[in-house]
């Protein structure tokens, strides 16, 4: 019989991030949940663009800017959170719906780490509209095929 522990894998969170103070606790837990273990934090912002902006080329092309801008601003301000406690991360954009871009980035490495644990971190919502409608965190609990975590 063997006592030799199981060789471990690498852990992959995908932090949704916002910069609300809700994205910040989210990127908080993924830090504690990687602590001693190998892997690397995913930090995806979502750009989200309403459908009636589709509509004109001009509000396309200023929203697109705008994301560009929020991109930067969101890089920096996870860069500063993660600053001396976790080197192994890393930042994606993506465009689209929040709850499926959020599973395609999970599909995304899982499918690059065959060998990993991918989990989806994302901070709950205190908005009384989310508890009403749903936020992104129900969605993703309803469809999400790797673990989930909410953070309060």
């Amino acid at each position: 019989m063997s006592t030799s522990a199981p060789p471990a894998t690498d852990l992959r969170p995908v932090v949704g991030y916002d910069g609300s103070a809700a994205a910040a606790r989210a990127l908080d837990a993924a830090v504690n949940l990687l602590q001693g273990r190998a892997g690397s934090i995913e930090v995806v912002y979502v750009a989200h663009m309403p459908s009636m902006a589709a509509l004109s080329a001009g509000a396309v092309t200023e929203l697109e800017t705008g994301f560009d801008d929020i991109e930067q601003e969101l890089r920096a301000k996870a860069g500063e959170q993660l600053h001396d406690r976790e080197e192994r991360w890393g930042f994606e954009r993506r465009q689209g719906q929040i709850t499926e871009e959020l599973l395609a980035a999970a599909k995304d490495i899982s499918d690059a780490h065959t060998d990993a644990t991918v989990v989806i971190v994302v901070g709950s919502s205190s908005l009384v509209t989310h508890r009403v409608v749903g936020s992104v965190a129900v969605g993703l609990a309803r469809h999400s095929p790797v673990p989930l975590i909410v953070v309060p």
